[in-house]
């Protein structure tokens, strides 16, 4: 089990969450799926749950209010030493801050911004919430990937906010690269040209590790959600994409050995 550490470096991916019409409805889903139990999370953005696998906290599932008409979407959170010098980077950058910089209760202080392209994903300064405690285990966060129309552009804004270097993945078919931190691997932007759906734009896919990906996917659609793109190989290992009854996409990975 891959303990994640406390002290996160600026940038590196450090929570998931995922905000909904119905949360009772999700929590049972993801609790089938992956094994999750909940306890009550900072109540300050409205009804918030934490999601605990073998009591390690992996990922958040919030309330959505009722007048926010918002896509249903994982979101990943961004680590940061200073969530207030962060945004105003996103923006001094090309992005934007829809939500904060505020705080949350006791836990940490976090804001929701979106990249030029338009994914969104969160930044987060730790406070007694460092975010997951373990990651790369069945049922819990395995990677990030940004899915978007090219690499180019979008990968220089990630650069000058977080600092990251980056590595192209080498193949005539793909327009991939990784994102790296202290040359240590931490995310991925993929651009898929007109590939990328025109309902969803570009997003922030985030994988969850599972010991079989093709049973997860049909342990998926028993629970009332449906595949997106069938399971197939890749250099991350067998994965597929599929959407929980709300309608949230996300990734199933069954890690390739390293």
């Amino acid at each position: 089990m891959t303990e994640a550490a406390a002290g996160r470096a600026p940038g590196t991916p450090c929570w998931v969450s995922l905000m909904v019409h119905d949360m009772a409805a999700t929590q049972e889903f993801y609790g089938a799926l992956f094994g999750w139990e909940f306890r009550p999370g900072p109540g300050q953005l409205g009804p918030y749950a934490r999601a605990l696998l073998d009591g390690k906290e992996v990922a958040g599932i919030g309330l959505l209010p009722s007048e926010r008409q918002l896509p249903i979407a994982w979101t990943p959170y961004l680590a940061s030493d200073d969530v207030d010098a962060t945004a105003a980077t996103v923006r001094h950058c090309g992005g934007t801050v829809g939500v904060g910089p505020l705080d949350a209760g006791e836990a940490g202080r976090m804001a929701i911004g979106s990249d030029p392209s338009g994914a969104v994903f969160g930044v987060w300064q730790a406070a007694e919430h460092l975010g997951m405690a373990v990651t790369g285990v069945p049922g819990a966060v395995a990677w990030n990937e940004l899915v978007t129309r090219e690499t180019a552009s979008v990968a220089k804004f990630y650069q000058m906010v977080f600092g990251y270097t980056e590595e192209a993945v080498v193949s005539a078919d793909f327009d991939c690269l990784t994102l790296l931190l202290e040359n240590r691997p931490v995310a991925s932007v993929h651009g898929v040209g007109h590939a990328l759906p025109p309902d969803r734009g570009s997003h922030w896919m985030t994988y969850f590790e599972v010991t079989d990906v093709d049973e997860a996917v049909e342990r998926v659609a028993d629970l009332g959600g449906h595949a997106v793109k069938a399971a197939r190989d890749g250099a991350r290992g067998r994965v597929a994409t599929v959407a929980d009854p709300e309608g949230a996409q996300f990734a199933l990975v069954t890690s390739a050995p390293s």
